[in-house]
């Protein structure tokens, strides 16, 4: 299978899943409306999704590093989908609160594993995993205009109509499972890893993701209420806020890959920081219809370290791909989400302005913890016991393109 194809499939098999990252949420409302949830039993069903699948991710790391297990990626996805769908026919809290958990452990089960098939695919190109990366923000933004769609046309009793997503990702993923299953190393060592782990680089790299996370939770939570009361442009304002900011990070996400193919990655995430903290500035700060601008900006900027801190976590565990991925796709942004509340709480006691003043910091915090990370070493494929030696030199040949990564990107 060419490697465009396969990541394209991948791709979108990730946008199918992390709907049901975003559904939750879009959810809620149906949920106090139709159940009469309190505002804290509705925040109650949105941890329950969230927090358990960023905790869970690093465990299903750490289990694929120990051995590869590609059907977490169909087993995965169902689970996901099929919590969102039963969560909206029942009318117990428990049962509610324990199928959108099924959820959770179901994206969890998926990213980490995903995120080791799609390196393998990419054999090692930045623009395929930022491809890669770009069909999950898809995915999430896509999530409360399907939810909508859904939901408000018949009320909670179709969610199982939810599950369609969940059921095009098993097809989408499918064919790339069976592709790589054909071209997989044979033999004793065959997978075994290659490099040394940094774990110095891996807890600096997991903080700067979480100031991240801090700062991108805490924008698309109250950017819309900020919009509104910048612009006197009512609720139209906010809604714009917030898909421009949506919008921005799938094009942050291509970008971040593109400039990675150009010049190192830690030298982009380097540039990208400042200039978003200054970005975020002018969101707090600047009055009027610019702030819409200033959200674009915002969000490219956050978004064009996302999928090269993800590559570099891999590189920086290179024995550990599995779980440097559930850490920086899971639970360094279940860690930034808890700041949230803290956002809210300090803008009920001040103002939004002032709560969300803070968040310019997080960029900065960011930076100079990459001012001190060293470019790791672009990673060696696993030698094979039965890799050949040329008849002159003894010497091993120079490596063929793989059927499924098409070659070096």
């Amino acid at each position: 299978m060419p490697r465009n194809r396969a990541i394209v499939l991948l791709s979108a098999g990730h946008a199918c899943v992390d709907v049901y990252q975003g559904a939750v949420a879009a959810l809620v409302p149906f949920f106090v409306a139709e159940r009469a949830y309190t505002y804290a039993a509705a925040s109650g069903v949105v941890l329950a999704a969230s927090l358990l699948s960023s905790v869970a991710q690093p465990l299903f790391g750490a289990l694929t590093d120990r051995r590869a297990m590609p059907w977490l990626l169909p087993v995965g996805t169902l689970l996901g989908g099929l919590g969102i769908a039963l969560s909206g026919l029942t009318g117990s809290y428990a049962l509610t609160l324990a199928f959108v958990a099924v959820s959770g452990v179901g994206v969890a089960a998926y990213h980490p594993e995903s995120a080791r098939v799609a390196r393998r695919v990419a054999g090692g190109g930045h623009g395929a995993m930022g491809w890669f990366s770009l069909g999950g923000n898809l995915g999430f933004a896509a999530a409360p205009v399907l939810v909508t769609a859904v939901v408000a046309t018949g009320g909670l009793r179709l969610s199982p109509l939810l599950a369609a997503p969940a059921l095009a990702g098993v097809v989408l993923c499918l064919p790339v499972l069976r592709a790589l299953e054909r071209t997989a190393p044979t033999g004793p060592g065959a997978a075994a890893p290659v490099g040394t782990d940094d774990g110095v680089s891996m807890a600096k790299l997991s903080l700067a993701a979480v100031c991240r996370s801090i700062t991108f939770v805490g924008l698309s939570t109250f950017v819309s209420f900020h919009a509104v009361q910048q612009t006197a442009g009512g609720t139209a304002a906010g809604t714009t806020a917030l898909l421009v900011l949506y919008l921005g990070g799938a094009a942050g996400t291509v970008l971040g890959g593109r400039l990675a193919g150009r010049w190192p990655r830690v030298k982009v995430v380097r540039v990208a920081y400042p200039a978003t903290a200054a970005a975020v500035a002018g969101v707090v700060f600047v009055p009027g219809p610019a702030i819409h601008l200033f959200v674009a900006l915002t969000s490219v900027g956050l978004y064009v370290p996302f999928s090269l801190q993800v590559t570099l976590a891999q590189d920086y565990l290179p024995r550990r791909v599995g779980t440097a991925s559930g850490i920086t796709l899971g639970l360094t942004v279940g860690i930034g989400g808890l700041a949230g509340p803290l956002i809210g709480r300090l803008a009920d006691v001040t103002s939004l302005r002032t709560a969300l003043t803070p968040l310019i910091l997080m960029p900065v915090l960011s930076w100079l913890l990459f001012r001190t990370l060293p470019e790791p070493a672009a990673p060696s494929p696993p030698e094979t016991p039965e890799t050949p030696k040329t008849p002159e030199t003894g010497e091993t040949p120079a490596a063929a393109p793989a059927a499924v990564s098409g070659g070096p990107a």
